[in-house]
């Protein structure tokens, strides 16, 4: 099972260098995760500076809100992105609950899955080359990757899992080990049943930070700032792992449960943790 890193968002300045330390490392994918209203970095504009930087680790989203972008330009994007990689670009997207990003762009907040949705078929288009509209032509580049970027698809709803199936490559599971079983055999049984070829990439995400104190108190600030006051943020608190055995634990759960690869999403700037977590994961 390959093992990625999830970039921290308190520094943008730093995230370059964390690019090329992890890249140098053992680690398969950085993941940059998508707000509007708040101080995060853009996650497509930040990927394309660490693509620049970087040398064969791959670049995803994790994930992209993508209700809150218009299709043909996002489509544009990617395969921007996934062109200037050389194919090392993942879409990650989902659908957020944040109602202020919502309302900061104009999209109606309760209309998101129908919108992703639509958005699908309109970014499979337009990778593929077909023209956008009555008398308009196709928007390119094309991708590197014929068809367009892998797409993995996060969520815990019966219709998010779903959507794996019917529109995407694979899942991405944001979940302890313990409670992704059963979400990982939906994404499967329904890939199944779609009668898609091959199998569902399957990815684990795990909330984490390693260090001494302060780090530790940092990326719990971080977690909590992020996801604000809700029961949400105490689950993922409470599912937050801070030492080597959790871990090694939880990285060998999602390998037991078939996942092809886990992020441990690191919340702390602390760049020497790139180094702590390479030596865990050699």
């Amino acid at each position: 099972m390959y093992v990625g890193l999830g970039l921290p968002i308190a520094d943008p300045g730093s995230l370059v260098g964390w690019a090329r330390r992890a890249d140098a490392g053992p680690f398969s994918t950085l993941g940059l995760l998508d707000r509007v209203v708040y101080d995060n970095p853009e996650p497509l504009v930040t990927l394309a500076a660490v693509v620049g930087a970087t040398v064969r680790i791959r670049v995803q989203t994790e994930v992209l809100i993508a209700p809150l972008r218009e299709p043909i330009l996002l489509a544009k994007q990617t395969a921007t992105l996934d062109r200037l990689s050389d194919g090392r670009f993942t879409l990650g997207i989902g659908l957020g609950g944040w109602e202020d990003d919502y309302r900061a762009v104009g999209v109606d907040i309760h209309r998101r899955g129908r919108r992703l949705d639509e958005q699908m078929s309109m970014l499979r288009a337009v990778w593929s080359g077909e023209p956008v509209g009555p008398g308009l032509g196709a928007v390119g580049p094309a991708p590197a990757r014929r068809g367009g970027p892998q797409v993995l698809f996060g969520g815990f709803t019966a219709v998010a899992l779903a959507r794996v199936a019917r529109c995407g490559d694979g899942f991405l599971c944001a979940s302890p080990p313990a409670a992704a079983d059963d979400l990982l055999r939906t994404v499967e049984k329904d890939w199944e049943q779609a009668g898609r070829a091959g199998r569902p990439r399957l990815v684990g995400q795990v909330n984490a930070a390693l260090g001494p104190d302060p780090v530790l108190a940092e990326g719990r600030a971080a977690i909590a700032r992020y996801y604000g006051t809700s029961q949400y943020t105490e689950h993922v608190l409470d599912a937050w792992l801070t030492t080597p055995r959790q871990i090694r634990d939880a990285l060998t759960g999602y390998e037991d449960l078939g996942a092809d690869e886990t992020i441990i999403y690191c919340w702390s700037p602390d760049t020497d943790q790139i180094d702590r977590l390479a030596d865990l994961v050699s």
